[in-house]
């Protein structure tokens, strides 16, 4: 199983991106998906879950209202638009895929992930 995150770069402050995590191995439609964000010095936190039907989606507080999370299942891979950034966004970001329906918010219920992508965002 390989994800492959990319999308990622610099933005100004209220700047839009979308990312891109493309999938190969195992049955993309068989799991839910996720991203998450790691700044320097701090844990990697949970941003954004999407079922494995792509029905339902999950946000963090932070997330929701400025972050879509979407998948393609013909396409095997999820995104993350990403509008009205802030410098607070500033972080690598990574997808992952999480075994049964999905929605999950914690690094354990993940067991595949992605590389990660820089996003910056400057003020």
């Amino acid at each position: 199983v390989q994800l492959q995150a990319s999308g990622g770069g610099w933005v100004q402050t209220g700047g839009s991106l979308r990312l891109s995590c493309a999938t190969s191995g195992g049955t993309f439609s068989d799991y839910g998906m996720g991203w998450f964000r790691q700044a320097p010095g701090k844990e990697r936190e949970f941003v954004a879950a999407v079922s494995k039907t792509g029905g339902g989606t999950y946000y963090a507080d932070f997330a929701a209202g400025r972050f879509t999370i979407s998948r393609d299942n013909a396409k095997n891979a999820v995104y993350l638009q990403m509008n009205s950034l802030k410098p607070e966004d500033t972080a690598v970001y990574y997808c992952a895929r999480q075994p049964g329906y999905g929605l999950g918010s914690q690094t354990y219920q993940y067991d595949y992930w992605g590389q990660g992508t820089q996003v910056t965002v400057s003020s």
